[in-house]
């Protein structure tokens, strides 16, 4: 995987990033964790500016979210309810568990996509909620876009600064990407479990 996107990335230049970056959100396996920092290496052998990297990273990360978006759009709550009709029995879920997890959305959604743009592979998976709850487009596009150039400026800086070494970002990243999931997993835990309570009470 690694010497495929090196590769796409040195022979299309600018373009190969755009699309890698395109594809990474779309088909998160592709990580951004070795699109941007060896970007950022190309900018110290080639005629790649680390701007021009930024842009073309930012543009590509932005065209995948909002395909993803577009994809959320089409599974709103309205095709959850007739989903839950079905199998909710089974799932255990009720209508009014979709309507105040979105309703929650509604409210922390614009900081979720910002943090979450963060986040490897939740980056790219947070676009399909925000569709899903109908957040509006032209702030999803701000909170994404913000959330997005932090991410590629950091990681881009780190692959110029370490030229031929960029790749040993990448076991840090490891590090980084296991702590977020197990924090992750231990915030639904605690989520999980306060619902239950919750629901407990009201019985």
């Amino acid at each position: 995987m690694q010497d495929w996107v090196t590769e796409i990335m040195e022979q299309f230049g600018y373009l190969g990033i755009f699309l890698m970056m395109a594809l990474e959100n779309v088909f998160p396996p592709i990580p951004s964790e070795i699109v941007l920092p060896f970007g950022g290496f190309m900018t110290t052998n080639s005629d790649l500016t680390i701007t021009g990297v930024i842009i073309a990273a930012t543009f590509g990360s932005l065209l995948g979210a909002i395909i993803l978006y577009g994809i959320g759009l089409m599974l709103d709550v309205e095709q959850l309810e007739k989903i839950i009709d079905r199998w909710g029995h089974i799932l255990r879920i009720k209508k009014e568990d979709v309507h105040r997890a979105d309703a929650w959305f509604d409210k922390y959604g614009y900081w979720t996509v910002f943090f979450c743009r963060m986040v490897p592979l939740i980056r790219s998976l947070i676009s399909i909620p925000a569709g899903m709850s109908n957040m509006k487009f032209i702030q999803f596009l701000i909170f994404t876009t913000l959330g997005t150039l932090i991410w590629n400026v950091i990681l881009i800086m780190i692959g110029a600064t370490l030229g031929s070494n960029w790749d040993s970002i990448l076991g840090f990243m490891d590090v980084y990407s296991n702590v977020v999931y197990v924090l992750i997993v231990i915030g639904m835990l605690l989520f999980v479990g306060y619902y239950l309570k919750k629901r407990k009470e009201r019985k």
